[in-house]
């Protein structure tokens, strides 16, 4: 199997990143570690892992709800 050097995506996967020091607001997951942030200033450094480039966190209403609600919505 060879593998290609370029990659076909639609515009439905495209992935916008924000860099650390990017004024910012909502939710966003470190690209290299997944940890997540609630943030409405500056990005920071991961402090997991140093990573400085931030993917925008899928909003949901539920996804800080408590363990026994969420397992009760699933």
């Amino acid at each position: 199997m060879q593998r290609s050097e370029y990659s076909i995506a639609s515009d439905d996967d495209f992935v916008e990143f924000e860099h650390a020091g990017a004024p910012v607001k909502g939710g966003f997951e470190c690209s290299t570690c997944g940890y997540g942030i609630t943030i409405a200033r500056q990005l920071p450094r991961c402090p997991m892992c140093g990573g400085g480039l931030w993917e925008r966190s899928p909003w949901s209403p539920f996804r800080t709800a408590p363990t026994g609600l969420r397992s009760r919505l699933d």
